[in-house]
């Protein structure tokens, strides 16, 4: 008997940068994300700037786990511990499932790179409605990781031995 390998799954992903400084020209990260997912083969359904606001966080990433056409929230920017960051607390009431490991592997990779300032790091990850959310520091960098190190194998219906597409499709 032979097990073919799954065919790749095209998934509906939406970007976020949470800033109170970045706009379309200077949001190096929300840019990167958004043209690794094209990359990969993923449809990128919008891509928003707000400012670091709990609430209007909240509104549009509830507008978007709510909606049939959005499978992936990536967010950048808002998970650091100034006043202002403010991401962790907006997304982290909306999901049903909170995935522990997304966090943990993000700051064990980035501990190679950082060492103990990534113990800084406030990256989330869950799952609501079938939607998986993640959210990432704002740092061209460390979206870098977050995608290359994590992202990019686990949106992949190929990636053995388990990946999140199933869950999301």
């Amino acid at each position: 008997m032979s097990h073919a390998s799954p065919a790749f799954v095209p998934l509906n992903i939406a970007v976020l940068t949470v800033s109170d400084t970045r706009n379309e020209d200077t949001d190096s990260s929300g840019r990167f994300l958004a043209e690794a997912l094209t990359g990969a083969g993923h449809h990128l359904v919008e891509k928003v700037i707000l400012k670091d606001d709990k609430y209007d966080i909240r509104a549009l990433v509830s507008r978007w786990i709510a909606s049939a056409e959005v499978q992936v929230v990536l967010i950048t920017g808002g998970t650091g511990f100034t006043g202002r960051d403010t991401t962790p607390e907006a997304v982290g009431p909306l999901l049903d499932t909170v995935i522990d490991g997304f966090g943990e592997l993000f700051r064990h990779i980035t501990y190679q790179e950082l060492g103990t300032s990534t113990v800084q790091s406030r990256a989330l990850g869950g799952l609501a409605n079938r939607t998986a959310v993640f959210c990432m520091p704002g740092s061209t960098g460390a979206c870098r990781t977050g995608w290359n190190g994590i992202l990019a194998e686990q949106l992949d219906a190929r990636h053995k031995p388990c990946n999140f597409v199933q869950h999301l499709v």
